[in-house]
C-alpha cells in the first residue's frame, strides 16, 4: 500500500467521466423507451439470459426456501428487525406540523411516496444484504407498490436467499432484470413492467450513469458508486484491525477506494507491511490486490486538523477512527457517509448488523447526504388555507414585490378577490 507524504499527490477516481460507457448506457435507456419488452430481452440475451420470463413468481420464492438454511432466513430476520427499529425510531420524528400566521394556515406532513423500484447488485454476485437495506425503509415510511430488480445468473435464476429476503421484507414484484436496461424499465416503463417514481439502490458502473441520465424522469436516491473506507488512526491503534478491514472493503471490488490517514509515520510504514502479510493469505486476494494497488493509500499527514481537513474534503463512504478519543474527532466531521467509532464498530458490521443502512453516498456526496433511509421514501407534504383578512393584510407587500419583479398580474390575482 503506498505511503504518501503529500496531499497534492492524492487523485480521488472519478468513474463517472467516462464517455464512450456514457454513450453505451444512453443508448441501452433509448432503446428500451422506444422498444420496452422487446429490448430488454435483446439486452438480457445478450448479457446470457435467455430467460423470457422476467417476472419472479411464486413457484420461484417457493424453490428459493428450499435452497437456504433455517440460519440464513433467521439471519435475514435479524438484520431486518435490528433496521427497522432504526427506521422506525426515525420516521416517529416527522410528525405533522401546522403553523399559524395571522390566519394563514400552513400544514406540513410526511407522506410516502407512491411506488419505488429497488436495484439489487447480482447476477455472479449475492447481495441479499442490499434487498434489505433498500426495501425495509420503504416498507417502514409505508410505500405501496416496492418493486425489486436484480441480474440473473447465467441459469437465468436470482440468487435464493435474495428472494426469500424479498418474500420476507414484502416485495411486490420482483424482475430478473440487471443493468442499464433494468434501470430504463423501472423509469419509463414497458408492457411487463410499470414505472416507478423513484429508484433506490447501488449497482455497476453501467447502472449508476443509467441512473444518473434518468433522473430528469424518475428521481434516484443518491450516485453511489465503488465503494470507499477511510480509516483515522494514532499510535494506539491495532494495525491488524486496519489491515483486516482494509482486506474486508478491498474485496468488494478492483475499483474500491481504501485508505488510512495518520500522523505518525512508523505506524503507517507497519499498517503497510501488515496488509501485504495478511493478503498472502485471504481468499479473494485478486481482487483485494488490485483494489489496494490501484486505489489504495496511507496518507501522512502533519497535524490532527490537517487530518480533519482532508477527510471533509475526501468524504469517504465508511469512515472509521480508531483513535485515542474517536468522538472527539468525530465531532469535527462532516463529509463522511458513515462514521464508525472504536475498534469494535468495524465498517464490516455496519454492512450487515448494526441496525444502520449501508447503501451510503459516494464519489463525495457525503457532504451533502447521509445513507438510505425512511426520509428517502417520502416527501413532505404542504396544505395552506387563509381566511380573506389574512389575504388583505399582505396586498401591500404582494404589490412591493411584484411590482419589483414587474409581474403585475400576480399582484392582479390577488387584488381581485378582495374588491
Amino acid at each position: 500500500m503506498k505511503i504518501i507524504n503529500d496531499l497534492k499527490n492524492i487523485k480521488k477516481p472519478d468513474f463517472l467521466i467516462d464517455l464512450q460507457t456514457i454513450s453505451k448506457v444512453k443508448s441501452i435507456l433509448l432503446n428500451v423507451k422506444k422498444n420496452g419488452d422487446l429490448a430488454l430481452r435483446k439486452y438480457e440475451k445478450k448479457f446470457g439470459n435467455d430467460n423470457i420470463n422476467f417476472k419472479v413468481c411464486d413457484a420461484d420464492i417457493k424453490q428459493a426456501y428450499s435452497k437456504v438454511s433455517k440460519q440464513q432466513i433467521a439471519t435475514i430476520k435479524f438484520i431486518r428487525a435490528r433496521l427497522t427499529v432504526t427506521e422506525k425510531t426515525l420516521r416517529k420524528q416527522f410528525q405533522t406540523t401546522v403553523i399559524n400566521h395571522n390566519g394563514v394556515k400552513i400544514t406540513k406532513s410526511f407522506m410516502p411516496i407512491n411506488n419505488v423500484g429497488c436495484y439489487v447488485p447480482g447476477g455472479l454476485a449475492k447481495y441479499p444484504s442490499s434487498l434489505l437495506m433498500s426495501v425495509i425503509p420503504a416498507k417502514v415510511a409505508g410505500v405501496k407498490r416496492i418493486v425489486a430488480v436484480s441480474p440473473p445468473n447465467n441459469d437465468g435464476l436470482i440468487d435464493p436467499l435474495t428472494l426469500v429476503a424479498a418474500d420476507i421484507c414484502g416485495v411486490n414484484e420482483f424482475y430478473k432484470l440487471g443493468g442499464a436496461q433494468a434501470i430504463a424499465a423501472l423509469s419509463y416503463g414497458t408492457e411487463t413492467i410499470k414505472s416507478v417514481d423513484k429508484i433506490v439502490g447501488p449497482g455497476g458502473k453501467f447502472v449508476t450513469i443509467a441512473k444518473s441520465l434518468i433522473s430528469n424522469n424518475t428521481a434516484i436516491d443518491m450516485i453511489a458508486g465503488p465503494t470507499e473506507l477511510g480509516i483515522i488512526v494514532d499510535d494506539t491503534t491495532n494495525i491488524n484491525f486496519v489491515a483486516s478491514d482494509i482486506i474486508s472493503q478491498a474485496e468488494h471490488d478492483i475499483n474500491t477506494t481504501c485508505f488510512v490517514v495518520t500522523m505518525f509515520t512508523n505506524v503507517a510504514h507497519l499498517i503497510s507491511k501488515k496488509i501485504e502479510e495478511k493478503i498472502k493469505h485471504v481468499k479473494r486476494s485478486n481482487i483485494i490486490k488490485s483494489s489496494i494497488r490501484k486505489n489504495g493509500f496511507i496518507i501522512i499527514c502533519k497535524t490532527e486538523q490537517e487530518m480533519i481537513d482532508l477527510i471533509n474534503e475526501l468524504s469517504p463512504e465508511h469512515l472509521e477512527i480508531i483513535t485515542k478519543k474517536p468522538g472527539l474527532i468525530a465531532s469535527k466531521i462532516y463529509g463522511a457517509g458513515l462514521i464508525l467509532m472504536g475498534k469494535y464498530t468495524p465498517s464490516s458490521a455496519s454492512d450487515y448488523v448494526f441496525g444502520s443502512n449501508h447503501i451510503l453516498p459516494t464519489n463525495t456526496f457525503g457532504k451533502t447526504r447521509g445513507s438510505l433511509s425512511v426520509l428517502d421514501f417520502m416527501k413532505l407534504d404542504t396544505k395552506i388555507q387563509s381566511s380573506k383578512s389574512s389575504l388583505q393584510k399582505t396586498l401591500k407587500h404582494v404589490y412591493s414585490i411584484a411590482t419589483a419583479e414587474n409581474l403585475p398580474n400576480h399582484y392582479d390575482a390577488i387584488r381581485e378577490r378582495l374588491l
